[in-house]
């Protein structure tokens, strides 16, 4: 991939990821608050605006390091946890898996908005004929980097692994016994999600939950 082509795919993918990390990351706080824990409101992390979401490592610098360096082969990358204390909750663990489970389920609800905009963009778009093409095309390949990056945050983030969400909401069906060895694991998740990624294992634990995504979205 040549220089000209990343940048060009930067160009369509940034303002999708942004909107992407931010929904996902304002979608836990906002049912945090909902269920009783003001953490995320009181550090001004129920905004829609990026920078207060956006990790300069995992968020820029790795994701865009990645893309160079793997040829647009392989990116990576994550946003600032918004803050959340599960004893603000009347039940923690309850509290702390519908918490978790709100982001993922952003991600999917902006996937489908994306679709159905893309929809109606391309019908335009015919309508319209060449003329348009100018600026309808660009925003339709923004909507449908939206539609790919929303299902894959969501599909990634689904993975039963401490610190990802699906970790935490797979720790508040578990008897407590098996949660708490669970959360033991929380402070190598990082590495263990980095070692997956790194071998290609990912492949088989998160393209099947793309896919069945991707299935229920063709019906429309």
């Amino acid at each position: 991939m040549g220089t000209e082509e990343i940048i060009q795919r930067i160009a369509i993918s940034a303002l999708p990821i942004l909107i992407a990390i931010t929904f996902h990351e304002v979608a836990h706080g906002f049912v945090a608050y909902k269920l009783g824990d003001p953490t995320a409101k009181m550090m001004g992390r129920l905004t829609l605006n990026p920078l207060s979401h956006i990790d300069p490592w995992g968020t820029v610098l790795m994701p865009g390091l990645l893309l160079v360096l793997t040829n647009g082969q392989f990116v990576f990358g994550y946003a600032k946890p918004v803050p959340i204390n599960p004893n603000n909750f009347k039940n923690p663990r309850r509290d702390m898996a519908i918490s978790a489970a709100a982001g993922p389920a952003t991600n999917i609800l902006l996937a489908f908005i994306s679709l159905m905009l893309l929809k109606l963009v391309s019908a335009g778009a015919l309508e319209a004929g060449s003329d348009a093409s100018v600026i309808l095309t660009p925003l339709m390949l923004m909507l449908k980097a939206g539609i790919i990056m929303n299902i894959v945050l969501a599909a990634f983030n689904m993975l039963p692994i401490p610190p990802l969400d699906g970790g935490r909401v797979l720790m508040g069906f578990l008897p407590l016994h098996q949660a708490a060895a669970l959360e033991k694991i929380e402070p190598y998740g990082f590495f263990i999600v980095l070692a997956l990624v790194a071998t290609g294992l990912t492949n088989y634990l998160v393209l099947p939950i793309i896919q069945a995504i991707l299935a229920v979205f063709s019906l429309f």
